[in-house]
């Protein structure tokens, strides 16, 4: 009953087409190669509904901050940020919309988003595709990089664009933990042997979702097994090992796992109350900027595994019926510009890493990022990257969800 209040809540607040909204806005095949001095002129004086997570602080200033000042101070359009506490939220309301036959004038204009709710677009028919090469910052996107031009294994197509890159990690605090677990294999066994010091938040969190893909790894023997199509009678297997090692290991778990966090952002507070003793986040940078805003101790120290730490890239999208096109497409050539990509890669902005090449950029951005100095108790991004991990197909995932909810979370 709350979820689907708040469903509609956002879909009421935001349901209109902002004052200067036209019809070359709303209507995406106009635009694709238009002129990009046009395209601007179009957008100018409107509004853009940016719909994303909103659980980090730093991530919502940013956005909030430099990405809408850019907006407003160069382009005059204004910058609606909408919280999210899970992706789907917004494609629902997306989805609802074009079942109720709402296919110019939708409530949402972009989405951060994951591979799973892409694949739901894209295949859904929700997403407006074919107009990333009208951007000129598209130029600095290296499309031939597989894991850029894919998204969980879905043809990124023109459909949406590369925001950041990420890779999981792991931390612990020094000063309680000396010896931390190192791999998956060891993990399962540190647990036992320290009950009530470790949980994972409860899937579909993001965060929680990518521990359970590395226990699912492990019990396959490693991904090579797993790339590819979804294949039942392996998922059968592997899964039935995976619910096994989970439920054999809730005992141990905080609070016995009777309950698990709801977000990542509770298991880190778990973490700085030291009921628990290590932590974990697809953005290891944040480890620094926890210890810098006082929230995690000074001893906290993040690392990867030696079996490998699973990464990706993620990116936004605009919806087919958004009615605030030029002003969505703005915002992603701003993001993808060099000057953006640097000051999030910033470690007390976000040190995030870019989803462009560097290298394509202006030599003083080029400089900038070169020049920037990691916090000493982030895990470097090389030495995490030695050991990368990919990304299953969004099958996979949405199968190791609703197994894990099934067989371990009830």
């Amino acid at each position: 009953m709350k979820h689907a209040l708040k469903m509609a809540l956002l879909a009421s607040t935001f349901a209109w087409a902002p004052i200067g909204a036209s019809a070359d806005t709303a209507d995406g095949g106009a635009l694709i190669g238009k002129p990009w001095e046009e395209i601007t002129e179009l957008a100018k004086g409107g509004e853009v509904n940016w719909f994303l997570w909103g659980g980090s602080d730093n991530i919502n200033q940013y956005v909030t901050e430099f990405i809408g000042g850019i907006l407003k101070d160069q382009y005059d359009i204004t910058l609606n940020r909408v919280g999210l506490s899970d992706t789907v939220e917004a494609v629902n309301i997306v989805l609802g919309e074009k079942e109720s036959g709402v296919n110019d004038a939708g409530s949402v204009d972009m989405i951060w988003i994951n591979g799973e709710n892409f694949r739901t677009m894209k295949q859904g028919g929700l997403a407006f595709c074919g107009y990333t090469e009208t951007l000129p910052n598209n130029a600095l996107v290296n499309w031939d990089n597989p894991a850029i031009a894919n998204d969980f294994g879905v043809p990124v197509e023109g459909c949406e664009v590369p925001w950041s890159k990420a890779q999981f990690a792991f931390a612990y605090d020094t000063a309680r933990t000396e010896n931390p677990p190192r791999s998956i294999g060891e993990l399962l066994e540190w647990v036992k042997a320290n009950p009530g010091e470790f949980t994972y938040p409860a899937p579909p969190d993001f965060n929680g979702s990518v521990f359970v893909r590395h226990v699912f790894y492990h019990a396959a023997g490693g991904v090579d097994s797993l790339l590819g199509d979804f294949d039942q009678a392996k998922f059968d297997e592997v899964s039935a090992k995976t619910w096994a090692i989970l439920n054999d290991l809730e005992p141990y778990l905080w609070r016995e796992g009777q309950t698990y966090p709801a977000s990542i952002a509770a298991m880190d507070q778990l973490y700085a109350n030291s009921e628990v003793n290590l932590t974990f986040n697809y953005e290891p940078a944040g480890v620094g900027i926890n210890i810098d805003n006082g929230t995690f101790p000074p001893t906290t120290q993040g690392y990867g595994l030696t079996d490998g730490t699973i990464g990706n890239t993620n990116y936004t999208i605009i919806p087919f019926n958004s009615p605030n096109k030029a002003a969505a497409m703005v915002l992603q050539n701003v993001l993808l510009s060099g000057e953006a990509q640097l000051q999030k890669a910033l470690p007390d902005v976000w040190g995030t890493k870019p989803a462009i090449e560097m290298d394509r950029t202006s030599a003083d951005v080029q400089a900038a990022f070169d020049a920037i100095v990691v916090h000493p108790n982030v895990v470097p991004a090389a030495e995490l990257a030695k050991n990368a991990l990919p990304e299953l197909q969004a099958a996979w995932i949405s199968a190791i969800e609703k197994g894990w909810l099934e067989n371990v979370g009830q």
